[in-house]
């Protein structure tokens, strides 16, 4: 599916304008109780962000999904969205995966505990748009053009660097791929879900794939890999977890930096977890917010797109070795967390990120291809 972009005429340009003027002075007189809030495209429909804010306190609930606490600073986010609004943040099945997280809308929806918002991969956001309300935060104009949907569907967010996690205790440093073949990581090195399912899982195939001589526009040598890691012994089919590591279950992981980070300070005199970003070309792919089109808390979960877009909660990203879309923007305006942003570093200057053509194609080959390569 393909990046949405509409193109208007000059006119109708003046007299949507308009529309939105007038329906904006009509909404601040009436007040925030009286506002749609599933139907509501920005905050000026609330009347700004007090009647917003009005709003979602009248709801006063919010549900996530596939938010693990230690992931991108998660707990922390939540936290902070709870004390500055007084909102109750339920967070449901932090561990599953962004199919995971469609899937469950379908089946709740219409209920009171279906998520509000969803926090996903690109190729599944990329094939989800049905599920999505077009929505315009404050700090919209901080986000490149390229890194949302034209309406607000889905909105880039954050991005790591795809990483290796290892424990240092039982297997070598990985230099390379070709390490990883090595007899050393015999029935050690797992992917964070399933790639067919999972951006994570599919960014390590993606960047197995630049790794050992493929492109962004096919990703089969990614695929070919791991099918040489499975025939070696060495691919590990366990989802991993925080419990996985802990345990020793799961001693090499593919995932993003920012998660093999939070596993090193969560394992700290238990695991000797470490994290390596493989010499050579980066991979990194942005996560994407975007608000169920069924919402059961619909002004909940427009402020909490707000605040996710806020500096606060993109300095909470950083924090957590996250870069958030509107880095450039907070480094402008001197907004940015500089110790955190000194402590993360510059992404690698050849980092690559997937296109949303590039992901679809790579999703499509991915559907086909990954289950007979690693059975």
């Amino acid at each position: 599916m393909p990046l949405i972009k509409k193109h208007y005429t000059a006119g109708f340009a003046l007299l949507a304008a308009a529309a939105v003027a007038l329906t904006g002075c009509s909404q601040a007189e009436a007040g925030a109780s009286e506002v749609d809030a599933a139907t509501a495209t920005s905050a000026a429909d609330f009347g700004g962000m007090e009647g917003l804010i009005e709003a979602a306190q009248a709801e006063g609930e919010l549900n996530v999904i596939a938010l693990p606490e230690n992931w991108a600073n998660y707990g922390k986010i939540i936290a902070a969205f709870e004390d500055k609004f007084g909102i109750t943040v339920n967070s449901a099945d932090p561990d599953v995966s962004s199919a995971e997280e469609i899937q469950a809308a379908k089946n709740l929806k219409g209920q009171d505990t279906a998520p509000d918002v969803f926090d996903l991969g690109s190729a599944v956001a990329l094939e989800s748009l049905d599920y999505f309300a077009p929505y315009k935060v404050e700090t919209w104009d901080d986000i490149p053009a390229d890194h949302k949907e034209s309406t607000g569907l889905w909105v880039y967010d954050y991005t790591g660097l795809m990483s290796i996690g290892y424990d240092a205790d039982a297997v070598p440093e990985p230099e390379s791929l070709d390490d990883l073949l090595g007899s050393e990581f015999k029935g050690k090195v797992a992917l964070n879900g399933d790639p067919t399912q999972a951006g994570a899982a599919a960014a390590a195939v993606n960047l197995a794939a630049l790794q050992a001589g493929g492109s962004a526009d096919d990703i089969q040598a990614g695929i070919d890999f791991f099918a040489e890691l499975n025939a070696a012994g060495n691919f590990l089919p366990l989802d991993p977890t925080p419990a996985t590591i802990a345990s020793g279950e799961t001693p090499v992981v593919f995932d993003w930096s920012y998660n093999n980070l939070a596993e090193s300070k969560a394992n700290e005199g238990q695991r000797n977890w470490k994290v390596t970003v493989l010499p050579g070309v980066a991979v990194g792919s942005y996560y994407n917010q975007a608000i169920n089109v069924d919402a059961p808390h619909p002004a909940a979960a427009r402020l909490w797109q707000e605040f996710i877009f806020s500096d606060e909660a993109q300095n909470l990203y950083l924090e957590a070795g996250a870069y958030p879309v509107r880095l450039a923007a907070m480094i402008e305006a001197g907004t940015v967390d500089e110790d955190a942003l000194g402590a993360v570093g510059e992404a690698p200057a050849d980092l690559v990120q997937f296109t949303p053509e590039q992901t679809e194609a790579a999703s499509a080959l991915l559907a086909e291809k990954w289950a007979a390569a690693i059975r």
